[in-house]
């Protein structure tokens, strides 16, 4: 899924987080009983729209590092281990998708990315461990 978001020219991946972007203020909007126009709501989804497309790359990295903590379970070994493992492996891929970013139209590789993308996996972990941690707890 990540390389298939990757994959997709900047003018494409653009309308698409700009076009999830204008529902979710439209939603919001709706939610809220907020009487805002049209085109007001359109100038507060671009201006959203940047963190949005980070907020996505941060879960969707999230994602990826909860999936191989669980891969990594399969061997016995220590959760934070497991946890740095995934994140290792998170990371790595990260900057791989920026490499290859480099080579879609309009799309460029940015450090800063990887550092997002590896964020969103750490934060990710960290709440696999504390969810585990307080199952544990209870346990006792």
């Amino acid at each position: 899924m990540i390389f298939f978001f990757s994959s997709q020219p900047s003018d494409e991946s653009g309308a698409v987080s700009e076009g999830f972007s204008f529902r979710m203020m439209n939603t919001t909007g709706l939610f809220l009983h907020l009487p805002i126009d049209q085109e007001k709501l359109r100038e507060i989804a671009q201006a959203a729209d940047h963190y949005v497309r980070k907020g996505a790359h941060m879960t969707e990295y999230a994602i990826l590092a909860v999936f191989l903590y669980v891969w990594t379970g399969r061997r016995p070994s220590p959760p934070l281990r497991r946890a740095g493992i995934a994140a290792g492996i998170a990371a790595l891929y990260a900057c791989t998708d920026e490499i290859h970013q480099l080579f879609v139209a309009g799309r460029a590789g940015m450090f800063s990315d990887v550092l997002v993308d590896s964020l969103g996996a750490v934060l990710g972990l960290a709440v696999v461990l504390l969810v585990t941690g307080i199952k544990a707890g209870r346990r006792r």
